[in-house]
């Protein structure tokens, strides 16, 4: 796989925004769950951060990029993070009541889970954008859902998660959640 964050030609932009968005929202011990090569590390101090992402060929470019953080090849099954953070992930699952749930599982009680994920309104954009080199290629193809504002919304309230915050960004095409665990 490769780093869907540098794939297209607005790619690199996008995962700026993405982080821009978050960042706001990063505090105390933050997991970063589907880091890729680890951008969001440059955000938290080395001994509060922890990533994980599938692929170990990104995974080695985070620690490269920076060797005081810690990556990890498999995440916990639990934890006490303070927020946990996926940045364009969830998109990609096929039961995102499930990789929510596992999310939950690493935030201690009153931890923030922050997410972001492009709308469904502009899948017919993002997939154009894919076919011409704009977006990550990758990326595109390996969507399982695009989650609206309702969605989201939903799989909180079965999660029993408190609603802190939904924007959309990027003109309307990607949103932000944050969630916090009760």
């Amino acid at each position: 796989m490769s780093d869907q964050g540098t794939q297209g030609l607005l790619s690199p932009f996008l995962r700026r925004r993405r982080i821009a968005a978050a960042r706001p929202w990063l505090r105390g011990r933050v997991f970063d769950f589907g880091c890729g090569s680890g951008a969001l590390a440059a955000l938290v101090r080395s001994e509060d951060y922890c990533g994980y992402d599938i692929d170990a060929v990104l995974l080695a470019a985070a620690r490269n990029a920076y060797p005081r953080h810690r990556f990890v090849e498999a995440a916990p099954a639990t934890g006490e993070w303070d927020t946990v953070v996926s940045l364009a992930v969830i998109e990609h699952s096929k039961d995102p009541d499930a990789f929510l749930r596992g999310l939950v599982a690493l935030a201690r009680p009153g931890g923030r889970i922050v997410l972001t994920t492009p709308h469904p309104a502009y899948e017919s954009i993002h997939d154009l954008g894919a076919r011409l080199g704009v977006f990550s290629h990758d990326a595109s193809e390996e969507h399982e859902a695009l989650l609206d504002r309702e969605a989201l919304h939903g799989l909180a309230r079965r999660q029993g998660l408190a609603i802190v915050l939904y924007r959309r960004f990027l003109f309307g095409a990607n949103q932000l959640l944050v969630l916090e665990r009760r």
